[in-house]
């Protein structure tokens, strides 16, 4: 057992023996190697508590690595009663250690060693580790493909789309010029439980209370930049080694957890000059504060409401660009006829038609919808349809089957799960759809008017009010209210329809995923290096 060498009463022995623990536990020997290749990874594997005699792990120059730990508390002058350690001195010693973690990070970025296997060509046969030395430029340019890291979770669909539709963009407008990588960073490059954020995400999702409680917790940035502070403790190795893996000269986050750890690293390293980090939001209104990062190059917001949030959270007017919400570059591309495309779908080619989806999982009140409107398109008056819908499933095979063995009285068209998305919707008239940023944004490009029938509390909130109170849709989450709208605007309210339409176009940015790897290509020629990697044994 640690010994404490506390001075203060017995009282307050427990909070020692516990802070004792931690410190066990958080340096323990799975962080301490003493091979060849990962020794120099320690040079700063320190801890300082500046009221706590004390410092944890010690690097020797013959690269053996030893960890102690001991705690004593310096007590106040001529005095060493229970009432002399009160509550603020607690407060301060923990701020103490929250600025500490926030400034300092335990791990140097290029001693980590990996196997050449993972190095993307850049071999090294003598087992040496790779170093990022960085040289001047003097006029002559790489003529090497240079990477481009994305790092995104799959925590929610719409940030792996953002990530995969600026990986096509990259391929689209400069080919073999860019080698683009994207990784779910919590998911492959760290350990359990950190590892399991995915999953715990779609739990806490199903259960609203849980998520709301947890997004508007932890919205405070002293609550965040704590938990970042303590979790790098944890995860900064491994993040560090999945980064070295790739590289990169573009590292590109997609996710609003994916900017401290990482910017803490290549800080350590000093880096930050050297390789262009930079942030796509990829909620349009209503966004978690843990988006925004003073060191960014570049913070990528997609409407002016989400800006002034950067503003406000202390970013530069220099570093944040307006270009819109990252989609798939098919949508840029011209729509083919709606007729051709409703004959392929094996849609009717006259009746108006209403897209019906609930994301790639299928979620939502989408069967009591398509029955609410499969009675609100039958004119019983005229015994004929005024209208037909299309339903796109995702993974979910039961919603399909399902509705498929159903006898409609309208057309119906069931599709599972959909990749050419931009043609579904240009076969249709006006879309029913959750909050998600990525397909109000998509439907805004094909002019589709929005009837919203939920959204996830937090960062698809504000999605609501941004596009009722621009003329482009609705909201409800009756599916009879629903239904009795599409029947309207495919009946008397026609009127009402085609003015959502143009006001949809107008909110429109096709060109924005373009615009931000243009903008990315820029920001890497203005580098005044080419990063050159050398083998340090």
């Amino acid at each position: 057992m640690m010994q404490n060498p506390s001075t203060v009463s017995q009282e307050s022995a427990p909070l020692f023996d516990l802070v004792a623990q931690v410190g066990r536990f958080a340096f323990s020997s799975r962080f301490f190697n003493s091979s060849s290749d990962e020794c120099s990874s320690f040079k700063s594997n320190y801890l300082y508590f500046d009221s706590f005699k004390s410092s944890i792990g010690q690097r020797k120059r013959n690269c053996k690595v030893s960890a102690a730990s001991s705690f004593s508390l310096r007590s106040g002058k001529g005095s060493s009663s229970v009432g002399s350690f009160n509550v603020s001195r607690i407060v301060n010693e923990f701020n103490k250690a929250i600025k500490f973690h926030c400034e300092r990070l335990p791990i140097g970025f290029a001693s980590v060693g990996i196997n050449s296997s993972e190095r993307n060509g850049i071999r090294d046969e003598n087992g040496g580790v790779l170093e990022d030395e960085g040289l001047p430029l003097n006029g002559i340019e790489n003529d090497q493909p240079k990477k481009v890291l994305i790092l995104m979770s799959d925590t929610g669909g719409g940030h792996r789309a953002s990530a995969e539709a600026i990986k096509a963009a990259f391929h689209e407008k400069f080919g073999n010029e860019y080698q683009v990588f994207v990784t779910d960073l919590w998911s492959d490059h760290t350990p359990w439980p950190f590892n399991q954020l995915p999953r715990s995400y779609n739990f806490l999702v199903k259960h609203g209370p849980l998520w709301k409680m947890t997004y508007y917790g932890t919205a405070p940035r002293v609550i965040h930049q704590s938990n970042f502070a303590a979790t790098s403790t944890f995860i900064a190795r491994e993040v560090a080694k999945g980064l070295m893996k790739y590289q990169p000269d573009i590292i590109i986050s997609v996710h609003p957890l994916m900017q401290h750890v990482p910017l803490r690293i290549l800080r350590a390293k000093g880096l930050l000059k050297k390789i262009v980090f930079t942030t796509v939001i990829t909620d349009l209104s209503t966004c978690h504060p843990t988006w925004f990062h003073k060191l960014v190059t570049r913070c990528y917001c997609p409407t002016a409401d989400v800006a002034k949030r950067a503003m406000k959270a202390g970013l530069q007017a220099s570093q944040i660009k307006v270009y819109g919400l990252p989609v798939r570059p098919s949508f840029v591309k011209p729509v083919r006829p709606k007729v051709e495309l409703r004959r392929e779908l094996g849609m009717d080619e006259d009746l108006p038609a209403v897209l019906l989806m609930g994301g790639g999982e299928g979620m939502g009140p989408i069967e009591a919808t398509a029955w609410a409107l499969g009675n609100a398109l039958y004119d019983e008056n005229l015994g004929e349809p005024i209208g037909q819908v299309l339903v796109i499933c995702g993974r979910n095979k039961k919603l399909a089957n399902k509705l498929l063995s159903t006898d409609w009285k309208i057309p119906v068209q069931v599709k599972g799960f959909v990749t050419k998305m931009e043609e579904a919707m240009g076969a249709c008239d006006c879309i029913i759809t959750k909050a998600g940023p990525g397909t109000i944004a998509e439907a805004m490009i094909r002019g589709l008017p929005i009837i919203l029938n939920d959204f996830i509390a937090g960062q698809e909130a504000g999605n609501v009010p941004y596009v009722v109170e621009n003329g482009c849709g609705k909201f409800s989450k009756s599916p009879k209210e629903i239904a009795n709208m599409v029947s309207q605007w495919f009946g008397p309210k026609m009127d009402e329809l085609k003015a959502m339409s143009q006001n949809a176009l107008k909110l429109a940015r096709p060109d924005a995923v373009f615009r931000i790897v243009q903008d990315l290509h820029e920001l890497v020629r203005q580098r005044n290096f080419v990063p050159h990697y050398s083998c340090v044994t």
